[in-house]
């Protein structure tokens, strides 16, 4: 199935086709069509099957066929659980709105930062991805309004109740119109969101994805032992001594992603970072380059990684370990996909062992580890 059997205007489908999404996911493939029906959908989808981009699509579809928002009323709010969350699903926004002929606006607002410089930029938002807790501090500054409100999208339900937001949704949606289309996405179902599903949701269509399975058994793995200051010269090494033509390096923060990149290029080793903070223009050249073969390394965040799909990738390397065992198979899932051959490498210091250990416990499967002293690093 492609994205145009799926009744996605010829500017979204070219909007996709940009950013170098090829297939859709089985999300994508149930979720789009009855979202563009105006049906409330029940996603049930972990992190990483596609289900950002399942409602991010058709919405865009549907803004693209109205006038664009006035003033401080809102039409498509996005309800998420995390500051990380609402960064990444507004890059999801700006990544398909970036050549549409009509304009959309979007932001993401959370808590932690001055709340004053989020209201000053408000006005005209079509899309607000928000966490709850600044969402009714923006509406008791009356900074927005709801009541126009055409679309919701309660994003990762399970984590945003887990987080003890209950009492801020119940107050959010008690503010809202009653006439509006409903979409709720979560990983599990437990009583408290089969109770918000209950009160949400009118005749839902109902979507279950199926979590991207990877077997690290299909993956060779390997680890070194290494310390802080030599990670740098034991990928260089690696690099040169195995003659790797495509790598995908992860780094844990967008700072380490920059320094890494600029350390490799200085070395001869082209690389280029690729993280939330560079330009959408900047992202797309890294990726295609990358998966054209024409940029040796890609060094990238989990949160930019997420769209990361490129068939018979080689190689992976955990330059910093992630935080949680599912983070870290979904990485080395890049490779060794579809039966293809691949090999992960993580770079461990002393500090990172124990976390390692925990990491391969819930992996179910072991992993040597090699101290790199003994390659003369």
């Amino acid at each position: 199935m492609t994205f145009s059997s799926l009744g996605l205007s010829p500017q979204i489908l070219e909007a996709i086709q940009k950013a170098q999404y090829e297939n859709p996911y089985p999300i994508q493939q149930q979720a789009i069509p009855a979202i563009l029906n105006g049906k409330d959908v029940l996603g049930l989808a972990p992190t990483g099957s596609g289900k950002t981009a399942s409602y991010v699509l058709p919405i865009l579809h549907k803004l693209q066929k109205r006038d664009s928002a006035q003033g401080r009323d809102i039409p498509v709010l996005v309800i998420v659980p995390t500051r990380e969350l609402a960064a990444q699903v507004q890059e999801v926004v700006k990544t398909f709105s970036a050549h549409l002929p009509r304009k959309v606006k979007s932001m993401a607002v959370f808590g932690g930062v001055s709340i004053n410089p989020q209201m000053m930029k408000l006005h005209g938002t079509d899309i607000l991805v928000a966490t709850p807790g600044r969402l009714l501090d923006l509406l008791s500054k009356k900074a927005i309004h709801l009541d126009q409100l055409d679309t919701l999208v309660l994003d990762e339900a399970d984590k945003v109740l887990n987080l003890g937001f209950k009492l801020e949704v119940d107050e959010i949606l008690s503010r809202l119109p009653k006439k509006r289309q409903n979409i709720l996405f979560s990983a599990t179902m437990d009583e408290a969101v089969e109770k918000l599903i209950d009160k949400l949701l009118h005749k839902p269509v109902k979507i279950e994805a199926e979590p991207e399975t990877v077997s690290p058994d299909q993956i060779t793995q390997t680890a070194y032992l290494v310390s802080q200051e030599k990670k740098g010269p034991l990928l260089r090494h690696l690099i040169a001594t195995g003659d790797w033509k495509q790598v995908l390096v992860f780094a844990s923060s967008k700072r380490t992603a920059d320094n890494l990149a600029a350390k490799l290029s200085k070395h001869g080793i082209q690389a280029m970072a690729f993280h939330g903070d560079k330009s959408q223009g900047g992202r797309t050249e890294a990726l295609k380059q990358f998966k054209a073969g024409a940029l040796q390394v890609l060094v990238a965040t989990d949160l930019a990684a997420r769209g990361i799909d490129i068939k018979d990738l080689p190689y992976v390397v955990n330059y910093e370990l992630p935080r949680s065992p599912k983070d870290y198979i979904h990485r080395i899932g890049r490779t060794g996909r579809a039966g293809a051959e691949g090999e992960a490498i993580s770079l461990i210091t002393e500090e990172d062992r124990h976390h390692f250990k925990v990491i391969q416990k819930k992996m179910g499967r072991m992993v040597e580890l090699v101290d790199a002293e003994n390659l003369g690093i």
